[in-house]
């Protein structure tokens, strides 16, 4: 039995839950109010290039278009060895939802002002590429200079207490 535990642990073999690229300045500008994990329906070249790292979503985002929600501004890298049978690097992409999610998540954000950011893009554990994706409201410049000043205050105090005790 453990040794069934630390095989499904291993993020070395392919599975498991890996990271591929992170949208670092998405909790920068935007107030993060809800995450969804969802599939995204990719090409073979695009799955191979994904692989070798070569996908950017910083400045992607996502967007409700006749009931479903595609992924606009994701940039993955054509994969040398494809050839003729490459991909288009900055191609809108299918987003795969249930309709319920789209219905409770993706509609409230269009109406509200609220944006779809994606958060994150990893591998599942059967090998499987999914997208975090978040509702977000816009911050102003002044409530990024707030948050950064109360972030630092926390650092600042928890190194005092680190030095006291």
């Amino acid at each position: 039995m453990a040794a069934r535990k630390s095989k499904s642990n291993s993020k070395s073999n392919g599975a498991g839950d890996r990271s591929i690229c992170r949208n670092r300045r998405a909790r920068h500008n935007y107030e993060i109010l809800d995450t969804l994990e969802c599939g995204i329906s990719l090409t073979g070249s695009e799955v191979k290039s994904i692989r070798d790292h070569k996908v950017s979503i910083e400045e992607a985002y996502a967007r409700l278009q006749n009931g479903e929600v595609w992924l606009h501004g994701c940039d993955i890298a054509p994969y040398p060895q494809a050839n003729v049978m490459n991909h288009e690097p900055r191609r809108p992409r299918k987003l795969l939802l249930k309709k319920r999610e789209i219905r409770k998540f993706a509609e409230p954000a269009g109406q509200n002002g609220l944006t779809l950011i994606p958060l994150d893009m990893h591998f599942s554990q059967r090998g499987m590429v999914k997208v975090t994706i978040a509702v977000g409201r816009g911050r102003k410049l002044h409530d990024k200079r707030d948050r950064i000043d109360k972030e630092t205050a926390k650092k600042e105090m928890r190194e005092a207490a680190k030095r006291r005790g």
